[in-house]
């Protein structure tokens, strides 16, 4: 299943049925996705490749990768890359068709010459000032350019000049001739073309003029024969312009139609918001596994699928709402519960003396790798005299319900042995518990006879003479509160609203042997504590370095349950 076919309902294909049952495009199906190489994907931009491919997929169709490469100043190689690597990644292929807007800018060209034989575009001396102030507010009417009515050999002229380099940046453009009075300020006389003396990434030197977005989408569609041009909802309002520009110009004719985009609670989804981050030192850059970006989640441990399938739980709508992320961190605990395998690590150790357990004795302990999946079987783990325990599962005065371990009480550690609390030793200092002894009874070993024996609290450990050491990155959300995008501050105030504990780095982690040379990317679920996965700064020879994807905790799920 795709988002195109989501349970949850899609208007977008059901306009697609009704243009397929009145043989609008012959029954073709032919949609784009048409990033700008001016940053990396973020998970909004997953909805739209699923959207987009999902549809091509469901009906048999075709989807373009397009790179919308129109402003030069913005736009780097480094973007091109990182987002052919993220659409593939998620499991989506375009075959032979990518393409770039850059690829027609010839033929755009020549299409504004036409516009302006008809008397439909006219090259503009305001200034960008000037032109905003003519351009009226909502409830007044524009007033016309002085310019506006310049001859058509007067037009040609001066957009051939403008392309031969012979004016400065800013000093004209080229605009369309609608209606200044129009309702909508998009139909008022948009701008077409800007001066930009800029190197493109593609095409260098060749052109100091560009297209504008609000141009060159519509014709991109058309040319490559699009039919259904999918957008998100803050390209309604300009529809009528993408209408117009491909009926003066008597060509092809693709459809738009808009769908809401995504908003996330306690995270950024805007562009610019995003690159500032990392521009400015706030993250470690683009795939900083606290950002939404497509890298970023692949890094923290996110899989295709699990973003797949959050995809297709939204589904599609028409109206802009906000999704709760704990939704996402959902569908990846869902995901890895099938496939990660069981490890044990403690991430804040407290040394465990077994005082009567064999100093040179080693045993092999069989535990599961996965619960959840049998067929994923067993794996050795050694145990020894000496053990790692988290700290937390040891108190001194523990309150009545605490049922872990404290002087003269009882636990089992997972698939060993029953041990008991005999003493402590203790910094004369401060007082810290360095270290706990215990005793152990050896009929208690899992698997074994156990003697009938139960206790009320079992512990994850790791063998102190076989523990690997390791780094673990705990991850909180980015942002503060419960603000989407949408709501919070647009201004520089989004930074205030950064959680200053999104991280949290720890040095002495102990994790269980079986984990020496783990893979980047490869993902665990450490028990009692969340799910994990190998950082690629792992394969630095800084040793193994760990991001917790998300906690065990699933509050999406409990919140559902209590909603029934």
């Amino acid at each position: 299943m795709s988002i195109a076919s989501s349970p949850t309902g899609n208007f977008i294909q059901a306009i697609i049925n009704e243009d397929n049952r009145i043989g609008r495009y012959e029954g073709r199906v032919h949609t784009r996705f048409p990033p700008e190489p001016n940053g990396y994907l973020h998970i909004g931009h997953a909805k739209s490749i699923c959207l987009n491919f999902g549809l091509a997929i469901d009906n048999h169709g075709m989807c373009n990768l397009r790179f919308d490469d129109t402003n030069p100043t913005k736009e780097e190689v480094e973007y091109v890359d990182s987002i052919q690597y993220d659409v593939r990644w998620l499991g989506f292929s375009w075959d032979d068709r990518m393409f770039y807007a850059s690829d027609y800018f010839e033929q755009m060209y020549q299409y504004a010459c036409e516009l302006i034989r008809q008397g439909k575009a006219y090259v503009c001396d305001l200034s960008p000032r000037e032109i905003r102030e003519y351009r009226g507010t909502l409830t007044e009417p524009g007033r016309e350019s002085p310019y506006r009515n310049r001859s058509v050999e007067e037009n040609l002229d001066l957009f051939e000049r403008m392309r031969a380099g012979e004016f400065e940046d800013g000093a004209r453009v080229l605009r369309a001739k609608i209606d200044m009075a129009s309702g909508n300020l998009n139909l008022r006389d948009p701008v077409l073309y800007r001066i930009l003396k800029a190197e493109h990434h593609r095409t260098g030197g060749e052109w100091c003029i560009y297209p504008m977005y609000d141009y060159a989408h519509p014709l991109s569609d058309s040319i490559e024969g699009v039919t259904h041009s999918i957008c998100t909802l803050e390209f309604a309002d300009h529809r009528p312009l993408y209408d117009w520009v491909l009926e003066e110009l008597k060509v092809y004719q693709s459809r738009q139609i808009e769908f809401a985009r995504l908003n996330l609670t306690n995270t950024v989804m805007s562009k610019r918001k995003l690159r500032r981050l990392v521009e400015e030192g706030h993250v470690i850059g683009w795939d900083d596994p606290r950002l939404p970006t497509i890298s970023g989640l692949r890094r923290r441990g996110y899989t295709p699928e699990s973003i797949r399938d959050f995809c297709e739980r939204i589904g599609v709508a028409k109206r802009n709402s906000t999704v709760d992320i704990a939704l996402l961190e959902h569908c990846v605990r869902e995901d890895l519960n099938q496939r990660a395998s069981r490890v044990m690590a403690v991430l804040r150790p407290l040394k465990v003396v077994i005082d009567n357990y064999p100093e040179d004795l080693v045993e092999e302990m069989y535990i599961e790798n996965n619960p959840e999946n049998a067929a994923m079987g067993l794996r050795k783990v050694p145990f020894s005299r000496v053990v790692y325990i988290e700290r937390e599962d040891f108190m001194e005065d523990p309150p009545k319900k605490f049922f872990r371990l404290a002087p003269g009480r009882e636990v089992r550690l997972k698939s060993a042995y029953i041990i008991k609390c005999e003493s402590v030793v203790k910094d004369e200092k401060t007082g810290e518990v360095l270290e706990v002894h215990c005793s152990y009874d050896p009929e208690t070993k899992s698997g074994g006879a156990e003697s009938g024996r139960k206790v009320k609290g079992t512990l994850h450990w790791v063998s102190a003479a076989h523990a690997l050491a390791a780094e673990a990155r705990l991850y909180d959300h980015l942002m503060l509160g419960e603000e989407s995008e949408d709501e919070a501050d647009e201004g520089d105030d989004f930074l205030r609203q950064l959680n200053p504990r999104s991280i949290e780095v720890l040095k002495d982690v102990k994790v269980e042997p079986g984990l020496a040379g783990a893979a980047a990317g490869s993902s665990y679920q450490f028990l009692r504590q969340g799910y994990f996965c190998v950082d690629p700064d792992s394969e630095k020879g800084g040793g193994l370095v760990f991001n917790r994807i998300v906690s065990l905790r699933d509050t999406w799920a409990k919140v559902q349950k209590a909603a029934e």
